[in-house]
């Protein structure tokens, strides 16, 4: 079983939603994994973006991409610059992969405003997931 690795700056959005989505397309082909350079808790809007979708990542945790350090990924995908210019190295003979998402935390505006964010970028890492588990699981 393949094990992936979504890198983002705290852990509380972007790599979120990424799990989510990768965890619903993988099924048991994947083992996934989300982590930041810092944690900053699991952001309540993704959770409920999520949730309009069909996907709880309720009690998703927010983890420290250090605690991982012993496993040994296949893959390894950042989804912002700051993750990818930050990450600290750690032993691997995983891919690397780059997506730079907006990030919806630093949305401004009405609450309706703000979610639609969420959704937009929830949408991109969604095409993201499911084109990165058809070509690589």
């Amino acid at each position: 079983m393949k094990k992936i690795l979504v890198l983002c700056t705290g852990n509380s959005c972007r790599s979120q939603i990424a799990e989510g989505y990768l965890r619903h397309f993988a099924g048991d082909k994947a083992e996934i994994y989300s982590a930041g350079v810092e944690t900053h808790g699991v952001n309540p809007r993704a959770i409920t973006t999520m949730a309009e979708d069909g996907i709880d990542i309720s009690a998703h945790t927010s983890n420290n991409v250090v605690e991982y350090s012993d496993i040994p990924f296949d893959y390894v995908i950042t989804v912002c610059d700051n993750a990818k210019e930050r990450c600290p190295f750690f032993p691997t003979t995983a891919r690397k992969f780059h997506e730079n998402f907006p990030d919806p935390a630093k949305a401004v505006g009405t609450e309706e405003e703000i979610m639609q964010q969420f959704r937009v970028v929830r949408q991109l890492i969604k095409d993201y997931s499911s084109a990165f588990v058809a070509a690589h699981l």
